[in-house]
């Protein structure tokens, strides 16, 4: 049983050639052969008319003809299979009448004429092709040999080139292929991001080129998860560090009960709440099991109520948080506590990053079906090289930057999942020390 491509592609190949090239040859000769009968028994037809038409002008008559004859390879002397006709259509010569026989009109309908001076003087009966056939020592047959030992030379160099090209043909497909079962193999071992050299555009390349991408993001999925593991497990060491800490002082009676130390412990507690249900959040996104209590709004409904909820937080910071959208925007049909989380998340972050005396404005417009929500802040900005990651979870710009307000690093990778739970995206444009806005998409109803 063969098991390599490689030898069945070769095979293959060779079998096809080998098909194709005996067809090939067999038709030639074939038809090779039958032309070329064809072509002597014309040309030895006209000789021979011409030849007649001479002893006929030369003697006067047939009389004391008894004999026609052709010359062999060797200069031998051999008869004519001919049949040579008076006018009555009486044989004076054969070789398979008897001398003086009148032929019928049927027997010697293919008989042609020998002419003197424009008069018939006797007809000649020549065999058929077919029947007539070829002197094996003649010219002729020499030539037919020839051009057959040339189609045979022809298809034997035909098949070894073919052979060849399948050689060449199935390395240049299996080869690949190898690499890409080595990586494969590589890969299921554990040794993750294995790439393979893309060499040719075709369907193989793109099988490559899409193993690569496969593998590129394995590498980068497993990194990611690893890395949240860890900022998750630091995330939830910190406040619990605090909470033990606290609570192992008042239960060994070192500090006395006091509602401030109380206090820090229920804030660490809400904390490590919060990141919870972010992360409960964040896996139901994931497995697409996220339920939504979908309710068609107008998109000026969604933003009154964000702007209602954090007018007071603006006003500490003497920021001016305001709307810009007109009434006449098509509705939306949305979940309205997942966008109002969606929306605090996008006010909340612009408002901690813009200094005293700046502003956030939520709008929102209509195009071609589809909503249009954005929030756009005079805030620090975002660098260009943390704008592609910054939805990431736990993806902190600035990894020296430590937490701040209870922030579980969660924030904008929820507003993706949930903005996407709703059949829509979400995109960023930012400009460092001028400002930066997030644009919400959804389809209007």
């Amino acid at each position: 049983m063969l098991r390599s491509l490689s030898v069945k592609l070769i095979l293959a190949f060779l079998l096809v050639a080998l098909t194709g090239t005996l067809l090939a040859a067999f038709f030639v000769n074939q038809r090779t052969a039958r032309e070329f009968d064809r072509f002597v028994a014309n040309r030895y037809e006209a000789d021979l008319l011409v030849e007649l038409t001479r002893r006929y002008q030369e003697f006067g008559s047939w009389e004391g003809f008894d004999s026609i004859v052709v010359r062999g390879r060797h200069d031998e002397v051999v008869p004519a299979p001919v049949t040579l006709l008076d006018t009555d259509r009486r044989v004076i010569y054969s070789p398979i009448y008897p001398a003086g026989q009148q032929l019928s009109a049927q027997e010697s309908r293919q008989a042609l004429p020998v002419k003197d001076g424009g008069e018939t003087v006797g007809w000649v009966l020549f065999p058929r092709a077919e029947a007539q056939g070829i002197n094996p020592n003649s010219p002729e047959a020499t030539f037919l040999r020839s051009v057959q030992n040339a189609i045979l030379w022809g298809s034997l160099v035909a098949v070894l080139v073919a052979l060849l090209l399948g050689i060449f043909l199935a390395r240049t497909l299996t080869h690949p292929l190898r690499e890409l079962t080595e990586a494969t193999r590589s890969l299921a071992r554990g040794a993750l991001g294995q790439q393979v050299p893309v060499r040719s555009s075709d369907e193989l390349g793109e099988l490559t080129a899409s193993f690569n991408q496969m593998s590129a993001d394995l590498a980068q999925s497993v990194q990611q998860r690893r890395q949240m593991t860890a900022d998750i497990a630091h995330d939830l060491r910190t406040p619990l560090s605090v909470i033990l800490g606290y609570t192992e002082a008042l239960s060994d009676g070192k500090i006395p009960g006091a509602p401030e130390i109380y206090t820090v412990i229920h804030g660490e507690a809400q904390h490590l709440q919060r990141l919870i249900e972010d992360l409960r959040i964040l896996s139901l996104a994931d497995a697409g099991e996220l339920t939504l209590n979908r309710q068609q709004m107008s998109p000026a409904a969604l933003l009154e109520r964000t702007a209602a909820a954090y007018t007071v937080k603006a006003q500490e910071k003497e920021i001016d948080l305001r709307m810009e959208v007109s009434e006449d925007l098509p509705r939306i049909s949305v979940d309205p506590e997942r966008m109002a989380q969606v929306l605090g998340n996008l006010v909340s972050n612009a408002i901690r990053h813009t200094p005293h005396g700046g502003h956030v404005v939520l709008s929102a417009d209509a195009k071609d079906g589809r909503v249009f929500i954005h929030v756009q802040d005079s805030g620090e900005g975002i660098a260009p090289e943390d704008l592609p990651h910054i939805f990431n979870r736990f993806y902190r710009g600035n990894a020296a930057r430590v937490q701040i307000e209870g922030e579980s690093g969660l924030g904008l990778a929820i507003v993706r999942s949930l903005i996407e739970a709703h059949g829509g995206a979400i995109s960023v444009e930012s400009t460092p020390n001028i400002g930066t806005i997030f644009t919400a998409t959804l389809a209007a109803v």
